[in-house]
């Protein structure tokens, strides 16, 4: 993941170079004597530190006036435009006067890019944020950024975790909403990477709540959590009521830590802010690094296949949710959202919280799975049957849905075979195209 520090300024301690110690209290100062060899060169340095202080500008009120963007030093690692302020600003701006104002995060991850989207063509204003790192190919992040702004979304590129990025951002556009969709994703990786989740899915999470909080007025926010929060819960189908407090991943538990962090937020500072619990979201400008992207690569390349199993064979399986569905759950979401209570950090009342399942209530194994592939792509996949291993992931997933049915109006219409057909469909017209402009 693309790593962003801010620039921090230090400035050495001037240290006597005498191992001599003080004869009197520890605040008594050292006798300053003017060596003859002292040059003009001394006395000019002096006059410069001198000049220096005495003309450096005040330090800025915490008034919570606007700041002046004009002058203000660029935040370490955001990599902004010229004339960033305006076209963010252009980017955020509505259709209608009922419109929505949307910050997205993630912007140009898989859900990011289809939930941009889907605002922009409604006529709401979105700006997105995404710092385009390195977890699977950045060429296909790329590709998304053109296609958002072939429509007209603005992205920046930059972190959730540059707090001084952040607080420009909100100090040049007035968010209505925030869809918080940037994280380290993946359940295997965190075996490698596990201090990436920390950065994404903790430190970056309180970071864009602490921006909101302080913001004036605040955003709502909607935010993705993970079915993964769900764990080693064995009851079926998955209730928002059920426990979650058997994580089986780190990144589950960085998810779990993030619903609890964000009703500290509500509780505190009155925010309004909605998770959402997605179940293996597939489609095209999908994510390469899961089982249906990958499958679909190497059995068009002819190369084995590895389908993990349970103890004794057990079906590993899988509540397959397409794009489109999920997307239709996000904007629901956001258009239910209340408004947060809070003012420039200080909260005046209660707040909404909510959380909700996003997924297909239609469990499918892993093996119907590849056979569709098969069908589809009219080539047979070399499989190899193995032992899951333990690495984080779990045998099945499954979704109640009747809360965000009830109080979203979620009604998900795409079976897997119809949502793996649009995938290669995309997925062989996006490689095809990436071979001849190679060419």
């Amino acid at each position: 993941m693309t790593q962003l520090k801010p620039i921090l300024s230090h400035l050495d301690p001037i240290i006597p170079s005498s191992t001599g110690k003080f004869k009197s209290s520890p605040y008594a100062f050292h006798r300053v004597r003017f060596h003859p060899r002292l040059t003009l060169w001394s006395f000019l340095f002096l006059f410069f530190l001198l000049l220096f202080f005495f003309r450096s500008p005040p330090a800025a009120s915490s008034t919570g006036k606007r700041r002046s963007l004009q002058n203000a030093v660029l935040p370490a690692g955001a990599r902004l435009s010229p004339n960033w302020e305006v076209k963010a600003r252009n980017s955020a701006r509505p259709q209608s006067k009922t419109g929505l104002t949307v910050l997205v995060t993630g912007a140009a991850g898989f859900v990011g890019t289809h939930v941009a989207i889907a605002l922009k063509n409604r006529g709401d204003g979105v700006v997105g944020l995404d710092n385009f790192n390195n977890y699977y190919e950045t060429g296909l992040k790329k590709a998304r950024k053109t296609l958002l702004e072939r429509k007209g979304v603005y992205i920046i590129e930059g972190d959730t975790n540059d707090a001084a990025l952040l607080s420009k951002l909100f100090e040049t556009v007035y968010f209505t909403h925030v869809m918080h969709l940037a994280a380290q994703a993946g359940v295997r990786y965190a075996m490698q990477n596990p201090n990436s989740y920390i950065h994404s899915n903790v430190n970056g999470f309180v970071s864009l709540l602490e921006a909101c909080k302080n913001a004036n007025p605040q955003p709502s926010i909607v935010w993705a959590s993970s079915s993964s929060v769900y764990g080693l819960n064995s009851k079926v189908p998955f209730s928002e009521k059920d426990r979650t407090d058997q994580p089986a991943s780190l990144y589950a538990a960085t998810k779990k830590a993030g619903e609890e962090i964000a009703h500290t937020y509500n509780h505190i500072y009155g925010l309004s802010i909605t998770g959402l619990r997605f179940f293996t979201v597939y489609g095209p400008w999908g994510r390469p690094d899961m089982a249906y992207y990958f499958f679909t690569k190497d059995i068009l390349r002819g190369k084995e296949i590895k389908i993990f199993e349970g103890a004794n064979h057990a079906t590993v399986a899988r509540d397959f949710t397409y794009i489109d569905d999920v997307v239709k759950g996000c904007l629901a979401a956001l258009d239910t959202a209340k408004k947060s209570t809070g003012s420039g950090g200080k909260k005046r009342g209660a707040a909404q919280l909510r959380i909700y399942n996003l997924g297909n209530t239609s469990p499918v194994p892993v093996g119907k799975l590849v056979s569709i592939l098969e069908k589809l792509l009219k080539v047979k996949a070399k499989k190899r049957f193995l032992p899951m291993p333990r690495n984080g992931d779990v045998l099945f997933t499954h979704a109640n849905i009747s809360l965000a049915q009830k109080e979203l109006g979620y009604k998900p219409t795409t079976d897997l075979e119809m949502g793996l057909k649009k995938f290669v469909k995309w997925y062989i017209s996006y490689y095809e195209g990436k071979k001849k402009s190679s060419w």
